[in-house]
């Protein structure tokens, strides 16, 4: 097989959209919609993909750059498209970088959808030598090219809507705007094209008349399933489409065994912020309530529970874990584990590099950050954890928290286990409790607390007799 370059037409202002942010950089499951399209350019094994741009034409091509050359998957190219004059005139900008060697693959920037079996199915229906376009059946046709086939099946032309007469508009296979072509061929109708039509413009589809007669084959590779080839030109759409994407994320998780309980109110989602594709990764017996949003890549272990309106981004959760209800838990880049039979929740909140060993309890309104608490470690309510070290058993009272920053640097506070913390505590780090030590409630420790000890750092009790509070004055 050739080698295959894209051409991924991404020029348009997206007018309907209401936005100050180009139309190809709207976001679907946490990634922009030209991610996707490029996502499919990757999973081709393109060894390049050359993008038209047009209308914030900088914003567009400083958000793909930056991806495309970390993963470093193919050869990335840019061309400008201005004026805007038809998709025919943008694929005559990318006309000088393609090579003839090749098979071209056209996409369109606002297309996110399409399945990388449904693209490869095409460009094998190209095989080198034929035009082959993917064409779909819609009951409603509107706004599409209509395929018009002659009286032996085969495809003699594309005509579009606003150029086609009643019996073509009656039409309901039509082009989705994607094609492979050999290279060779197109670079010799590019040149050829026309804008004697309705809109004043250059169509691609104009290269299916050449085809035709030119004796070269035209193909077609025909699917039912119109979210494939389906464009983002509103809120509206982008939003229907945002659904469909989710529907088949959870559904294949249902195939697998998961129980969702309620398969409409779910979502999978990239993480921009630390670059990790969507990946939910469940064993047996996982159970997920209604509302959950997982971000990046997270594992769930067997009979893992997710309560409901949880957020959960970039983390490992182990077997018989429970999340409760309205828990956020972000992993980014550093990630965070939740161990085996370990509660969390409800409103908790584990942050990067929270570390939670086997049947650690942490309650409603607690939040943990770049902190390790080994098995069995409570924190049950109204607390805050960051950049310590917790051992077994600790049991960390309400309202206590770690004063891990002192302006400048992060310092440590490490815990033995079985140490009690009461309730009201600040501990400014760096400051290490030791083995089976308690501070007393309402305390400041600034100091090491040996293993074993009792410590209390508070203003000793006055109580006065006869005290009055002030009275206001009187009105004048």
């Amino acid at each position: 097989m050739n080698p295959i370059d894209t051409v991924i037409m991404a020029a348009g202002k997206g007018t309907r959209m209401k936005s100050r942010l180009p139309k190809v950089l709207q976001g679907l499951a946490g990634r922009p919609l030209l991610q996707h399209v490029l996502g499919q350019a990757s999973a081709l094994g393109a060894r390049s993909a050359i993008v038209v741009t047009g209308h914030g034409a900088m914003e567009v091509e400083a958000a793909c750059a930056g991806v495309v050359s970390a993963g470093g998957q193919f050869n990335l190219k840019f061309v400008r498209q201005e004026p805007q004059l038809g998709t025919g005139h943008a694929v005559q900008q990318a006309a000088p970088l393609l090579q003839d060697d090749g098979t071209v693959v056209v996409l369109s920037g606002d297309v996110p959808l399409t399945q990388p079996d449904t693209v490869r199915a095409l460009v094998q229906a190209c095989a080198d030598q034929a035009l082959a376009l993917l064409t779909v059946r819609l009951p409603d046709p509107k706004g599409y090219g209509r395929i018009v086939r002659g009286a032996d099946g085969t495809v003699c032309g594309i005509v579009e809507e606003k150029d086609a007469s009643d019996a073509e508009r009656a039409i309901t296979e039509v082009y989705s705007g994607i094609l492979a072509v050999p290279a060779r061929l197109l670079l010799q109708w590019l040149p050829r094209l026309s804008n004697q039509n309705a809109q004043g413009e250059y169509y691609l589809t104009e290269v299916v008349a050449m085809a035709v007669a030119q004796g070269v084959p035209v193909a077609t590779h025909t699917i039912d399933d119109a979210v494939q080839v389906a464009g983002v030109n509103s809120p509206a759409q982008l939003a229907e489409l945002e659904r469909a994407h989710q529907t088949r994320s959870a559904a294949a998780l249902m195939e697998q065994g998961v129980r969702l309980a309620d398969p409409v109110r779910f979502d999978l989602r990239d993480d921009a912020r630390s670059g990790a594709r969507a990946e939910l990764v469940c064993a047996q017996d996982v159970e997920i309530d209604v509302g959950c949003i997982f971000t990046g890549r997270v594992e769930l272990g067997e009979g893992a529970r997710i309560g409901a309106y949880c957020c959960i981004a970039n983390a490992r959760i182990a077997a018989g874990a429970v999340i409760h209800p309205f828990t956020h838990i972000d992993g980014e880049a550093a990630g965070v584990q939740v161990g085996e039979g370990a509660l969390v929740g409800p409103f908790a909140r584990l942050r990067p590099g929270a570390q939670l060993g086997r049947e650690v309890h942490i309650g409603n309104f607690v939040e943990v950050k770049n902190s390790q608490l080994a098995d069995g470690a409570k924190a049950n309510h109204l607390a805050y954890l960051g950049d310590a070290t917790v051992g077994e058993r600790v049991n960390y009272g309400a309202g206590s928290i770690t004063a891990n920053y002192d302006g400048a640097n992060k310092h440590r506070t490490v815990m033995g286990a079985d140490v009690h913390i009461g309730s009201n505590c600040v501990l400014v780090a760096p400051v290490t409790i030791g083995a089976g030590a308690t501070v007393g409630g309402g305390s400041t420790i600034s100091k090491d607390v040996p293993a074993g000890a009792l410590s209390v750092a508070r203003g000793r009790q006055t109580n006065i007799t006869g005290w009055k509070r002030p009275a206001k004055k009187p009105a004048p």
